[in-house]
């Protein structure tokens, strides 16, 4: 009965590989890519656990002794313990602020009836996801310099003195909350707009028959609707919750320590460390523990979606 099920599961498999034999082929190229830059590279954990030489390689390379030696300087570190706090603090505050500036975007837009108007309005809040970071940290410094930065020069037009933004790191988590918020929200509210665009119009005419506004169909209709896409996106975006955007941090910060207690994060301090202890293996141990804690992070995440609203999770 065994073998009959086993040919019964064989057969299956061939008749779908068979049916949708060009699907399959058009994959291929993907898997491939993905294969090469996603999976081979994940020998190179190995960098975690060896005395690193260039010479001999990563294979080459003796292990350390013990094993765990390059992870030392991770937990005997009070720096370690800062960048992975403000990794996960930052991190979590660009979620939060950018999916709800996004779907409130979606929202709005999904009830603009002026299709010239909503392209436009599309378009200038796509734009500045296009914008390399580098530009930006032009843009941020021409804003936050003491000396003739727009916003000093406006505190002083109102009678108040002058702040030194770069000597204040309790402002900057707020400060670059906003700049990725203005940087990204366009471009993540996309994928809300195209949810939205597919519900069946028959559920906000049979709400404006029973007399509901336009805001009670946004929060009624809209906003539910939306929950899936929000779960799934906010689960993707809490799997990469370890690894800050390194050129937004570097670009914008750079080395100013007088900013570390708020914007150090890990991977400006793995940089930061790489620079200037020319040490391959403990960056590589720093960049082995951003991964299990993010692992760690999205396991717990997936159950908690699980259990809120049942299939709700990636897996």
């Amino acid at each position: 009965m065994d073998a009959g099920r086993q040919r019964g599961k064989t057969k299956g498999i061939a008749f779908e590989l068979n049916k949708n034999a060009f699907l399959y082929l058009m994959a291929v190229p993907g898997l491939i890519v993905l294969f090469f830059f996603n999976y081979l590279p994940m020998a190179g954990v190995l960098i975690a656990f060896k005395n690193f030489d260039f010479g001999k390689g990563i294979f080459g390379s003796e292990w350390t002794k013990p094993i765990f030696n390059n992870f030392n300087f991770l937990f005997t570190s009070d720096t370690t313990f800062r960048a992975t706090r403000n990794t996960i603090l930052l991190n979590l505050l660009f979620i939060a602020s950018s999916t709800v500036v996004a779907v409130g975007l979606a929202l709005l837009l999904n009830e603009v009836r002026k299709k010239t108007f909503k392209k436009l309005v599309q378009s200038f809040t796509l734009l500045p996801f296009f914008v390399s970071w580098i530009v930006v940290s032009v843009f941020a410094y021409s804003i936050f310099a003491f000396d003739q930065g727009m916003l000093n020069q406006l505190l002083q037009w109102l009678g108040l003195s002058k702040v030194n933004w770069y000597n204040t790191p309790q402002a900057w988590p707020i400060i670059l909350t906003l700049i990725m918020v203005w940087k990204s929200a366009g471009y993540n509210s996309i994928l809300y707009i195209a949810t939205l665009s597919g519900v069946d119009t028959s559920y906000y005419e049979a709400a404006e028959i029973d007399g509901a506004t336009r805001f009670q169909q946004m929060r009624y209709i809209s906003l539910p609707m939306l929950k899936p896409t929000i779960i799934i996106l906010t689960l993707l975006a809490i799997g990469r919750i370890m690894n800050a955007d390194f050129g937004m941090f570097y670009g914008i910060i750079g080395d100013n320590p007088n900013l570390y207690a708020t914007t150090d994060v890990l991977d400006t301090f793995i940089f930061r460390n790489l620079r200037v202890l020319g040490d391959v293996g403990m960056a590589s141990a720093a960049s082995f523990y951003q991964s299990v804690i993010a692992f760690i992070l999205v396991l717990a995440c997936n159950r908690w979606a699980n259990k809120y609203q049942n299939g709700s999770g990636l897996f």
